[in-house]
């Protein structure tokens, strides 16, 4: 037994022996502690991570001497050697470029931008505390060819290389893996619902094509987003951002941003955290009256329809009312012959009538993190909940209210692998269309028949006593408006309420949704069991739940389901050609499959050579791919002026309608009324433009058959070239990308006659075609069709970034951004590309993190070229426009605070991004941050 019980003590003394215990404090070159660095013992995968105030403590089974590697975004790796136990050892980090920072999102797998196969943008914690912006999600239009079209103050619409519009179904935005995307509208609303600030780890952007390991809506970028995780940052965090905002239309109003993070690490097996964000404010105000459909008319003209005036959309020939009038016996014999036969719009109201602008966001989520053996082997799960306010502009514009996203994940994962399922569900809640606001409040007062019969009766009372024909029209409005309900009376108020809470179209406004998105993926990284090169193969499942009961989509009888799969693989493998240069090659592979179209392989390739450490040169080819959207799809929506139906093959037949005929319709048909359904736009349409030249014209050979093609999944294929460098201090970034589009996906406005064949082989007895009198007649409808393009559609474009410190340690960055459409308008006037980007960018940025002792200061000015905007709401010039946006801080260590004043636009030159929204005006604010150095 006493030879035992040595045996044992000897063996505990061996164990107590072979253990190291090192600690230390980690801090960046102004003494400031650096939570969550990284600190590992070189060769194997032991290691710690330092705590909220930089402090570290590791304790491994290996004697010394052996040497720890220290990492922390944004820095330089540092590698000291460990020559004792119990040893002290503190790490002063020095800061790095931007070209050593490591992303994730490029290749799936950690590495530096440097050697990065593709183009790739970083927006790390020291950009985000810096940023001249009002909050980190504004600052990334401040990256290289980036661009932020402004819909309203809290929905933001991120794009890079092309084709923006607010709906940017080309564009992922993935937060921790999960797709923020509103399942019923297909694209994210900006950070509406997003991350809280204090809580971002990094973020990432990948401009362009990344369906190679991405999947089908990797089309034109990804925007990802990292959080902390609790397990390497704990404590408690927040801001608050008071301020004001300040539009030439809307004056100043109260701007407050605030958030706050809670993390805290049980054990080494157990760690959970909360964050809770509110923003709210006033939104710029909509106020352009101009002419919507660009044919230079004002308020005072008989047709008019403002861009930001709503109900005006409806509009009618004026002779054909008095014509029905005569013939019904309610206007004297003859009379019509008194009236000209124009169109005359009924009476709009302005947005700012049927909206408050109120600005609002309310997000929380929270994780709850377990690693069962105390290593890389985590399980996660996470939830995420949002509800905002905020201006939305699609085919109308919508007032977003009450507006409800949430988001369920459950993780497992380690350095080589995850599995990650979760599901996106939204509902509407109280939002509405404000064009038909304006449209059904009109209605609901005085029905159109009645309006423009009152209107006739007036045009022609007032022309038979000698009024002009200007005088006329004056008076006949007045009469037919007399009673109209006045904005801010109590009769105006009920009407509202009632029509903003009914969801049939044809008498309110209000629009429902409860649709959910189920996706699973997983990855498996083959890096430590391989040794030739690294190997991941991954794959991905999601369906779609679309149930809008039939205010959005056709899915009146019940919610349409549909999904897709893909499947993919990636090698990379580096080559150390010479001393002086190393080759890395990647080649990604992925198959995608959707249930409504054949299967798809998406390829890229790619080559970095690196040259003496300091100069990059990448060259890469890749494919992608993106199935039509839910909306592409399954859409059947009334935006007045068109009837938006989608390209699904089983869709256009299930958009129902009941028409009323004219009177030579029902002569012709035997009805008065026709159940009509979409099936029409795609199989018996013309042209809307070659309608427009036969109402000119009045010859029936101008008319031109368009019977648009079903929606197909559009392909791309992409060329890039790529240079990154430090030249003697100068960092520079460039890259040159091709891009050539096949069945590229958008919309035509066509016209379906009600009765008659497009081909016009069908007439009547003196020889008219049917088709030809039902246009004749009014009896048809207009639709916007989702379809391809038979033309190729091509883009090209270039961006180059130049950063340095001059002066003693300031910083100076500028960057240009050029893009090009190649594609024939002038002999596709129907088709609509959505380019909607301008063709030259230049952004500049100059501040410094330590003027002095703990003070700071960035600023960042921008300069846009004009460009043509065109999108279904509407189309129109964006001028040209600059902006400068500025800010000042000072650190106060000793109480882990930061105090921060800053101002965007601060020129006050207000400018939009796109046709139809409000002028951004400017921001001016003060916050303060408390535990997030």
């Amino acid at each position: 037994m006493k030879t035992t019980l040595k045996l044992l003590a000897m063996l505990f003394c061996v164990v107590s022996f072979a253990q190291t215990t090192i600690k230390g404090k980690i801090t960046d070159n102004s003494g400031l502690p650096l939570p969550g660095a990284n600190v590992i013992v070189v060769g194997t995968s032991s290691g710690t991570s330092s705590d909220f105030d930089g402090n570290y403590t590791l304790t491994v089974d290996q004697e010394p001497p052996f040497s720890i590697r220290v990492t922390y975004t944004g820095f330089q790796d540092q590698t000291i050697e460990v020559t004792s136990n119990n040893q002290t050892i503190d790490v002063t980090m020095v800061e790095g470029n931007e070209l050593d920072e490591v992303v994730v999102s490029a290749s799936r797998t950690p590495e530096r931008i440097f050697e990065s196969p593709v183009t790739v943008e970083r927006f790390g914690l020291k950009e985000i505390k810096n940023t001249a912006s009002v909050d980190f999600y504004d600052g990334l239009e401040n990256l290289k060819g980036v661009d932020i079209n402004t819909n309203s103050l809290t929905f933001k619409s991120i794009n890079t290389r092309g084709f923006a519009t607010f709906a940017n179904t080309r564009f992922m935005q993935l937060v921790d893996g999960m797709d923020n995307s509103a399942p019923a509208l297909n694209f994210p609303l900006g950070n509406l619902l997003g991350m809280t600030e204090t809580d971002i780890l990094s973020v990432e952007l990948l401009p362009g094509a990344a369906s190679a390991l991405y999947g089908a809506n990797a089309f034109n970028g990804i925007l990802f987003m990292r959080s902390k995780n609790p397990f390497d940052f704990q404590g408690i965090s927040g801001y608050i951002k008071k301020g004001i905002t300040s539009q030439e239309a809307a004056g100043d109003n109260e701007y407050t941003d605030l958030g706050i993070r809670m993390a805290y690490k049980f054990s080494e097996k157990f760690a959970a955290k909360v964050n809770f964000g509110y923003l709210k404010g006033t939104d710029w105000a909509a106020e352009n009256e101009a002419d919507k459909l660009n044919r230079g008319l004002t308020r005072a003209d008989i047709d008019y329809d403002g861009i930001n005036v709503y109900g005006d959309e409806v509009s009618t020939d004026i002779n054909g009312v008095a014509q029905t009038l005569e013939s019904l016996g309610l206007a004297p014999a003859g009379s019509s012959g008194l009236v000209p036969s124009v169109d005359v719009s009924r009476t709009g109201y302005n947005e700012r009538d049927l909206t408050n602008y109120n600005a609002e966001s309310i997000k929380a989520d929270w994780g709850l993190y377990y690693r069962p053996w105390e290593d890389d082997f985590e399980i996660q799960y996470v939830g995420k909940i949002g509800s905002g306010n905020t201006i939305y502009q699609g085919a109308n514009r919508y007032n977003i209210k009450n507006f409800f996203l949430q988001q369920h994940k459950l993780e497992i994962r380690n350095d080589n692998f995850f599995v990650r399922g979760y599901i996106t569900e939204d509902k509407a809640g109280d939002s509405y269309d404000m064009v038909f606001t304006g449209i059904n409040i009109n209605s609901a007062w005085k029905d159109n028949n009645t309006w423009f019969g009152e209107y006739v009766a007036g045009y022609i009372g007032a022309t038979l006593g000698g009024a002009t024909n200007d005088a006329a029209h004056d008076i006949a409005r007045a009469q037919a408006d007399t009673g109209r309900l006045i904005p801010g009376t109590p009769e105006f108020q009920r009407t509202f309420d009632r029509i903003t809470n009914d969801p049939d179209l044809t008498t309110g406004s209000r629009f429902q949704d409860n649709s959910k998105i189920y996706h699973g993926d997983a990855n498996y990284n083959f890096g430590d069991l391989v040794d030739f090169a690294e190997i991941q193969v991954g794959a991905s499942y999601r369906t779609y739940s679309l149930n809008s009961f039939g205010t959005i989509y056709t899915d009146i009888d019940g919610p349409i389901n549909y999904s897709e799969v893909g499947f993919y693989t990636q090698l990379q493998r580096s080559l150390e050609l010479s001393e002086s240069v190393e080759l890395k090659l990647t080649g990604s592979l992925r198959y995608d499959k959707s249930e409504l179209f054949d299967g798809f392989f998406s390829p890229r390739l790619s080559a970095g050579f690196t040259i003496n450490k300091n100069h990059n040169i990448r060259a890469s080819y890749q494919t992608g791919f993106r199935n039509p959207t839910t909306q592409d799809l399954y859409i059947g929506l009334d935006v007045g002026r068109a009837i938006l139906v989608g390209g699904a093959e089983d869709n256009p037949a299930r958009d129902i309608r009941n028409y009323d005929l004219s009177t030579t319709g029902t002569a012709i048909t035997g009805q008065t009324n026709l159940d009509v359904d979409g099936t029409g736009a795609y199989n018996n349409s013309f042209f809307a433009n070659s309608v427009g030249a036969f109402a000119a014209t009045g010859n029936p050979a101008a008319l031109e058959i368009a019977n648009s093609n079903l929606a197909q999944p559009e392909q791309v294929t992409s060329f890039e070239l790529g240079y990154r460098g430090k030249l003697d201090g100068v960092i520079i970034d460039a890259s040159a990308y091709y891009n050539q589009y096949q069945d590229f996906l958008a919309n035509e406005t066509v016209i379906s006659p009600f009765y008659g064949d497009v081909q016009l082989t069908q007439t009547l007895p003196n020889g008219t075609p049917l088709a030809v009198a039902a246009i004749a007649n009014g009896d048809f409808e207009a639709y916007q069709t989702y379809t391809n393009a038979d033309e190729d559609v091509n883009s090209y474009g270039a961006a180059i970034q130049v950063s340095t410190k001059v002066l003693d340690g300031f910083d100076i960055s500028a960057n240009y951004t050029y893009a090009k459409l190649d594609f024939d308008t002038e002999a596709n006037p129907d088709f609509r590309t959505n380019f909607n980007t301008p063709e030259h960018k230049v952004k500049l940025s100059f501040g410094k993190t330590e003027l002095f002792k703990n003070f700071g200061f960035n600023t960042s000015w921008r300069w846009s070229d004009n460009f043509f905007w065109e999108a279904s709401f509407g189309d129109g010039e964006v001028p040209a426009y600059s902006v400068l946006d500025a800010q000042i801080n000072y650190r106060i260590p000793s109480l882990k605070t930061t105090l921060k004043l800053g101002a965007t636009n601060l020129l006050q030159d207000e400018y939009f991004t796109a046709f139809g929204t409000g002028f951004i005006g400017s921001m001016y604010y003060a916050s303060i941050t408390i535990n997030n150095l």
